[in-house]
């Protein structure tokens, strides 16, 4: 994902985002699925951190992020919003939960 002349973002984030915009409706990934396919093995945070100041949201959907046990995780509009969006998008969510064996986007 390239700056706008109005947005900076870091090299680090773009690439958070350009991976994050990968993700279709009705599918998920993780943070630490985003921060392995980034070449870090512990950099789930960094990757959330990131994706909390998308400034570039919803052409980059950080709500199609969420936590390795498949809870939504945060989302600057608050979780519930988050929620409110995932499931209009198709993905069942159970008891705060995803199950990320069907609804997960398998990054190549």
């Amino acid at each position: 994902m390239s700056n706008t002349s109005s947005t900076k973002v870091s090299v680090f984030a773009s690439r958070v985002y350009e991976l994050t915009s990968m993700i279709p409706e009705g599918k998920v990934s993780t943070y630490g699925r985003l921060a392995a396919k980034l070449g870090l093995k512990k950099g789930a945070q960094a990757v959330g951190q990131a994706l909390h100041y998308n400034p570039f949201a919803p052409i980059v959907p950080c709500h199609r992020v969420v936590r390795s046990d498949g809870s939504v995780g945060g989302f600057a509009f608050g979780s519930e919003q988050k929620i409110k969006i995932l499931r209009k998008e198709g993905i069942e969510i159970l008891n705060g939960k995803i199950d990320l064996n069907i609804y997960s986007f398998k990054q190549k």
